[in-house]
């Protein structure tokens, strides 16, 4: 398991004796492999927090398909808040182009090659939940396929024509 600490919020409760302290922690965990979640802790110590988080994280793992297990299949865009966030599959080579927490989302799910961008906040969180929202949309060739009851290779050749088609057509040609 790959655990990446996001972001630490110290928060500050004013008492009759003065201030108590306590801390929010962001981790984001995943398998290297396709599976991620991220999670949310709250404690009066930092490691009891990350631990509570990374614990939230790991029940809440998704799996995301990902294309020659490097990239993406498409394009996808995610919202949450006042968090825009735009993920873009890339060719080999790329690397990981990403800010602050939604590098640790990439780098966590096994991502190697990727382009994205954020707009509208900087708030982790927000930023994470609509990374989360832009990846669960993503869908591989296989799913497509076996949802419309088609074979991988007719959605994947170019033109839009079918095989059966493009053997007719050639057929009529010949005539």
């Amino acid at each position: 398991m790959i655990e990446k600490l996001v972001h630490i919020n110290r928060v500050s409760k004013t008492v009759k004796g003065g201030k108590r302290f306590g801390f929010a922690a962001l981790v984001v965990v995943g398998d290297g492999k396709g599976r991620a979640g991220f999670g949310h802790g709250k404690a009066r110590e930092v490691p009891e927090a990350i631990s509570k988080a990374t614990a939230s994280a790991k029940k809440a793992m998704v799996r995301i398909p990902l294309k020659e297990g490097r990239t993406l299949h498409h394009d996808g865009l995610g919202h949450f808040g006042a968090g825009k966030v735009t993920v873009r599959s890339a060719p080999a080579g790329t690397g990981i182009i990403a800010g602050g927490p939604m590098r640790a989302v990439f780098e966590s799910l096994g991502v190697a090659d990727v382009v994205t961008k954020s707009n509208g906040t900087s708030n982790p969180y927000n930023m994470i939940r609509a990374t989360f929202e832009a990846l669960g949309e993503q869908t591989s060739p296989k799913s497509v396929a076996q949802r419309r009851g088609k074979k991988v290779a007719d959605l994947l050749r170019r033109g839009g024509a079918s095989a059966e088609v493009a053997q007719a057509d050639a057929e009529a040609i010949a005539e």
